[in-house]
C-alpha cells in the first residue's frame, strides 16, 4: 500500500462536490421559503441575544407564531465554505438546544439562520452553503426551513427577500430586549385581591 499527495483529478473531484452542496439565489427563492412577518423584530431580538460578529452564526427555532423557542450561536472555523459541514455543525446546534419534529406528519415549527460575516449583503458561495446546510438540517430535524439573514457592516438582509434595514449591523451595540421582542402580555385582572384594589380606588 502506498501513501501520497491526491491526484489533480481527486482535487478536483472533492472540489466539484463541494461546489454541489450550494443552493443559488434562484434555487433559493423556488424552494417555498416561509417570510418573516416581521424580520426587524426577529433579527434584533437574536443579535440582543448573541451579540454576533463576523464568523458568528445564529440558528433559531420559531413556533408558528414566531415566537422564540431556542437558539444557539456559534463561531464558524476557518475552512473553505462546504454546505456538508455547516449542515452538521447547524444540526448539532439543533439537536443541544430543542428536540427534533421527525414524528409530525408536516413540520410546525421554522427554523431560520443569521449569518453575521464581513463583505456585502450580495449572494457568496459562503451564502449558498450556508443555504444548503440549513434546509438540510431542517429535514433531518423534522423542522421547516426558514430564512436566511445575512448581518454586515451595513446592516441585515434577508436573502431572497429583498428585505433589509440599517439596524442591528455588525457593529451595533444590542437594542435593549423591549424594543426587540414582543411587549410582556398585561397582568391578569379579577380575582379577590383585583376586586379588593377596585373597590378602595372607588372611595
Amino acid at each position: 500500500m502506498t501513501f501520497g499527495f491526491a491526484s489533480s483529478s481527486a482535487a478536483s473531484l472533492s472540489t466539484a462536490v463541494s461546489a454541489s452542496r450550494l443552493l443559488e439565489p434562484a434555487e433559493w427563492a423556488a424552494a417555498g421559503i416561509p417570510l418573516l412577518r416581521n424580520p426587524r423584530e426577529v433579527v434584533s431580538g437574536l443579535h440582543a441575544r448573541h451579540l454576533p460578529r463576523p464568523s458568528t452564526a445564529i440558528v433559531a427555532v420559531l413556533d408558528p407564531d414566531e415566537r422564540l423557542c431556542a437558539s444557539a450561536s456559534f463561531t464558524r472555523r476557518p475552512a473553505p465554505p462546504d454546505g456538508w459541514m455547516f449542515r452538521n455543525a447547524l444540526l448539532a446546534q439543533l439537536r443541544r438546544v430543542i428536540p427534533h419534529d421527525l414524528r409530525r406528519r408536516t413540520p410546525v415549527r421554522t427554523a431560520i439562520l443569521v449569518y453575521c460575516r464581513e463583505g456585502d449583503a450580495g449572494w457568496t458561495e459562503e451564502d449558498g452553503a450556508w443555504m444548503w446546510g440549513l434546509r438540510d438540517a431542517c429535514t433531518l430535524h423534522g423542522l421547516r426551513c426558514g430564512a436566511y439573514v445575512t448581518l454586515t457592516h451595513d446592516g441585515w438582509h434577508v436573502l431572497g427577500e429583498g428585505r433589509s434595514g440599517r439596524r442591528p449591523n455588525a457593529d451595533s451595540a444590542p437594542e435593549p430586549f423591549a424594543t426587540s421582542e414582543t411587549p410582556p402580555l398585561a397582568p391578569r385582572t379579577g380575582g379577590p385581591v383585583s376586586e379588593v384594589l377596585r373597590r378602595a380606588a372607588a372611595r
